[in-house]
């Protein structure tokens, strides 16, 4: 996959407060880029964890743990499925 870098300007107070919390702020931009392209369905599951150099289901389950689900459906396609299945 082609690599691109970009150069972002952050104000100083976010920047610190970035520092402050965790030593590598650009991973940590390129990983909130990714769980929010994942989460509006923009990445695959896949492709998200081959980004982040993760195997598949530890990105589901990281994903999870930052509140996205993995199964997305709301509760009116849940009951049509239930129905279906029911009968």
């Amino acid at each position: 996959m082609p690599i691109r870098t970009i150069q972002i300007t952050l104000p100083s107070e976010v920047l610190d407060k970035l520092a402050t919390t965790y030593q590598d702020s650009a991973e940590l931009i390129k990983e909130a880029a990714v769980l929010e392209l994942y989460r509006e369905g923009r990445l695959s599951s896949g492709k998200a964890a081959e980004i982040l150099g993760m195997e598949r289901f530890e990105f589901i389950r990281y994903a999870g743990r930052k509140g996205i689900p993995f199964i997305r459906i709301t509760a009116e396609e849940l009951e049509e499925e239930v129905k279906t299945i029911v009968k």
